[in-house]
């Protein structure tokens, strides 16, 4: 199983079209932080990395502009919006909310099977993280938490989710690359604990925790480090 294509055929739908191709491919790469934060993209330099015309390339782009994973700058660039520690601090509120609520919702839909395939992703976690594969270090985990909250089918929630999971995803892997940090606490091990107990606080809990301990922690560490290297630059200059 390709882990980096976390999943997309279950959130991302068939990509028969040209267009749907092109969006697909685009929204991985985001997702996995292949194009780094701040970095500037052109429809011809896009086309031509995809080999296609530029119109897919244009119309993906402005689903992406609209899904504020990219942001335009004038009519041919685009950009991976900078993270600031406000907009960072927003998106993980917003992840914790919708999320928590996203696996309760699931809880009752969950089969043996489903947790059979997400024990598996969580497994391809580990493996990817002790060898630094951040391809399928972050599309697995994406892949596990997507396949929690896709447990009753087409859910409402996901297309929200997905959309944070594109706003954070370039940054996510600047912040594990930049980090040493292993912890102690398996949050996906309590998450799978709480769906073969049944316990929707439980897995509430071990959900939030995931998202406030990963990706919320070293983050903030990421950004507050930055800060203050650039005001240290700043003074010196």
């Amino acid at each position: 199983m390709d882990y980096g294509d976390f999943g997309e055929a279950r959130i991302m739908g068939d990509p028969r079209t040209l267009q749907a191709q092109v969006l697909s491919r685009l929204r991985r790469n985001i997702m996995l932080g292949r194009i780094e934060p701040g970095q500037s993209l052109t429809i011809r330099g896009l086309a031509e990395e995809l080999d296609v015309s530029a119109m897919p390339v244009r119309e993906a782009l402005r689903q992406l502009v609209a899904e504020r994973a990219v942001e335009l700058q004038d009519n041919r660039r685009v950009r991976i919006p900078p993270m600031t520690i406000e907009r960072f601090n927003d998106l993980i509120a917003a992840r914790v909310v919708l999320e928590a609520e996203a696996a309760e919702r699931a809880m009752p839909y969950v089969t043996e099977a489903i947790i059979a395939e997400m024990a598996e992703l969580d497994a391809a976690i580990t493996r990817a993280e002790a060898v630094r594969d951040y391809d399928v270090w972050i599309g697995a985990n994406f892949a596990f938490h997507a396949c929690l909250y896709g447990a009753a089918g087409r859910s409402t929630f996901l297309p929200l989710i997905e959309s944070l999971w594109l706003q954070v995803g370039p940054f996510l892997r600047r912040a594990i690359m930049s980090s040493d940090t292993h912890y102690a606490v398996d949050r996906h091990h309590e998450a799978l604990t709480a769906l073969r107990l049944r316990d929707t606080m439980a897995l509430r809990i071990a959900i939030e925790a995931d998202i406030r301990d990963g990706i919320s922690h070293i983050g903030s560490t990421l950004i507050r480090s930055e800060a203050r290297r650039s005001a240290v630059s700043a003074g010196n200059a």
